[in-house]
């Protein structure tokens, strides 16, 4: 398959490494025109600074990968979908729920598939509290214990659109997304939060929070927290997930939710899973796993053998729907 990636930062990177593995990378584009260029004669792929000029030309590519700023992932996605093209987009869908419906919209009257990159699904511990979850072994979940504490340092914000309202949106759009996407899909829906919000070590650097502390019941009845934090001293702490339920406990820790590091399951024991890949290396930073080989292993899949989408639209607005209702809780317009 023929693949074009509008945004050439670093997580673009990423998109294409695993897209020359599975297909062919045709295209990109970036308004930083040195951005497009390296991506492009890294892969042998056209250039461009303008999204609408890639889309309008090249007619040969099936799916577009959305790697742009946070702010442009609905306006890229609509234009992409409008030319005729399948969509992968980014973490987060979008900025607003709003925009989410747009993108959900614009796929189903072009009849074309949109997918969202959650690729913390396919982490091994997390796949398998799932099953467990699904097999009902945890009968009902009663609570539920999100921990999120990364480091992001002045640097990581320096002469870019993270940090910015407009663009990148907040902690829990670009750091914590992923996390908040797997409460939905353990737990389930969101009913009420209440939150709070400060900006503690990043004044006159960032738009918004650098920490945060939410209280939240789901609408099957659990209830949960969210503390999050990007002032880990130094480096990153962890991304925990614990699970309270009728017949079991379970905490999923490490840094990157990536190892299973609590189990007292009735008459059960998960065994023997598999390593999971490594996170994703920035240089300086790491991000979230690095499991975008299973998402377009996932998109190829759905393309080609009719098999079934991992992350849907409809479950991309999902997560924006929670961090919505916790900004404005918060009192964040």
């Amino acid at each position: 398959m023929n693949f074009a990636i509008i945004g050439c930062g670093r997580i673009a990177q990423r998109h294409a490494e695993h897209i020359a593995k599975i297909g062919t990378l045709v295209a990109v584009c970036d308004t930083v025109e040195e951005k497009a260029k390296a991506l492009g004669e890294k892969y042998g792929a056209n250039t461009y600074t303008d999204s609408k000029e890639l889309l309008a030309n090249e007619k040969s590519i099936q799916v577009v990968s959305i790697c742009s700023p946070n702010g442009l992932h609905a306006e890229h996605t609509i234009q992409s979908l409008r030319a005729g093209f399948h969509v992968l987009c980014e973490k987060p869908m979008a900025l607003s729920v709003q925009d989410c419906g747009e993108m959900i919209k614009e796929a189903e009257k072009a009849n074309r598939r949109l997918f969202v990159v959650k690729q913390n699904r396919f982490n091994p511990p997390v796949a398998a509290v799932k099953k467990l979850i699904d097999d009902g072994r945890l009968g009902k979940i009663y609570s539920a214990q999100l921990s999120c504490f990364w480091n992001r340092n002045n640097e990581y914000y320096a002469n870019s659109w993270k940090g910015t309202l407009a663009l990148d949106g907040g902690t829990l759009y670009t750091q914590f997304s992923h996390f908040v996407d797997l409460l939905y899909w353990l737990v389930g829906d969101v009913k009420d939060v209440k939150a709070y919000i400060q900006n503690y070590h990043h004044e006159g650097i960032i738009e918004f929070e650098d920490t945060g502390v939410a209280t939240l019941q789901f609408y099957n009845g659990a209830i949960g927290t969210i503390n999050y934090s990007v002032n880990s001293y130094d480096k990153n702490m962890e991304g925990s997930l614990t699970l309270f339920g009728e017949k079991g406990t379970v905490k999923i820790g490490g840094q990157y939710l990536n190892e299973l590091e609590y189990q007292s399951i009735e008459g059960y024991e998960i065994k023997d899973l598999p390593p999971g890949n490594p996170p994703n290396n920035y240089g300086k930073y790491f991000g979230s796993m690095s499991n975008h080989d299973k998402v377009y292993k996932n998109v190829i899949e759905v393309l080609q053998d009719g098999g079934v989408i991992a992350t849907n639209g409809f479950e991309g607005l999902k997560t924006v729907e929670i961090i919505d209702k916790i900004y404005s809780a918060a009192g964040r317009g």
